[in-house]
């Protein structure tokens, strides 16, 4: 097949782009994509299905309060200090 001028193969387009095979393929929905992400922020992939349900069922905005706070302080083990943060969180909000 030849390409005509002006036209790449698409072989050639596809190349440009650097395509994560590690990244889940079951991945259809906003809220799947924003937990696998923070599954490797948190460098805890093993518990990517948790995640998921963390990010259907809770504000995002409680989420990314703490990611933050895990961040910041740099924990061993973040996925256990995320959980405990989330908790603690969720706490607050139910005490106000």
């Amino acid at each position: 097949m030849v390409n005509k001028p002006g036209f790449s193969s698409m072989t050639k387009i596809l190349d440009k782009y650097e395509i994560d095979e590690t990244k889940q393929k079951r991945i259809s929905r906003e809220w799947q994509d924003y937990a696998y992400r923070l599954a490797v922020a948190l460098d805890d992939t093993a518990h990517t299905p948790i995640y998921m349900r963390i990010a259907k069922s809770t504000p995002r905005e409680q989420i990314e309060k703490a990611k933050s706070f895990v961040m910041d302080a740099g924990a061993r083990s973040k996925g256990k200090m995320f959980m405990w943060k989330l908790k603690q969180l969720k706490e607050e909000e139910i005490g106000e």
